[in-house]
């Protein structure tokens, strides 16, 4: 990944959080016929190892897990936070230089590591049921996997396989008009607040956070 100095988030707090926030994570893998992505939400455990690790779980039947087995496992997952287009009309200095252009704000992670599968019941099981007990917190009456039978369940948690991998390396970019003066970076700010959208406001605020000398 491209990173200059400007954009680079290293605290593995904040990158740690982008995680937990956003959770769906691209797992990029090469195998015989190259690069392969499969998207899948992951759980983090921040307390593991000097980064982390990651797990998930995939469908048996999806070749990804048997090829990381075959071929040593090297993985990438990204994580995408907030992002937003960037209006050159938001940049004060607009109006005295013109030399602006439109941009993208972004929060990327990138955690890399090594693939060990899980062919177990009892470790699926129970990252399973972690998954859904977090995911089922803000529902009114969250749903349980004792709630089906129970041999429904057995069926389902055979026809998946689970993944770990331990963090060895943590990137995060966070480019957030950091390389724009301080008067620009206030008009992105108000820009994305006018529009109202979530979204917006999620970048605005990131963008507020993440305000330094321009470099």
């Amino acid at each position: 990944m491209y990173l200059p100095k400007h954009f680079e988030q290293a605290d593995p707090g904040i990158l740690h959080d982008a995680i937990d926030a956003f959770p769906l994570g691209a797992l990029v893998t090469v195998g015989p016929e190259g690069p392969d992505a499969n998207h899948v939400p992951f759980e983090l455990d921040r307390a593991q190892g000097p980064y982390g690790v990651l797990r998930c779980h995939v469908a048996r039947a999806n070749p990804v897990w048997r090829a990381a087995q075959r071929g040593g496992g090297r993985a990438l997952v990204i994580f995408r936070g907030v992002s937003g287009y960037v209006s050159p009309n938001w940049y004060p200095s607009k109006r005295t230089t013109h030399q602006v252009v439109p941009t993208y704000n972004y929060a990327i992670v990138h955690a890399h590591g090594r693939i060990v599968v899980h062919d177990d019941p009892k470790w699926v099981r129970g990252l399973v049921a972690r998954l859904t007990r977090r995911h089922e917190a803000t529902q009114p009456a969250p749903w349980k996997m004792t709630d089906a039978p129970a041999d429904f369940i057995d069926a389902q948690l055979g026809q998946i396989v689970g993944v770990e991998i331990a963090i060895e390396r943590l990137e995060g970019k966070w480019k957030m008009s950091q390389n724009r003066s301080a008067e620009d970076r206030a008009g992105v700010i108000a820009g994305l607040r006018e529009q109202g959208a979530p979204a917006s406001l999620a970048l605005a605020d990131e963008v507020e956070r993440s305000q330094s000398p321009a470099g």
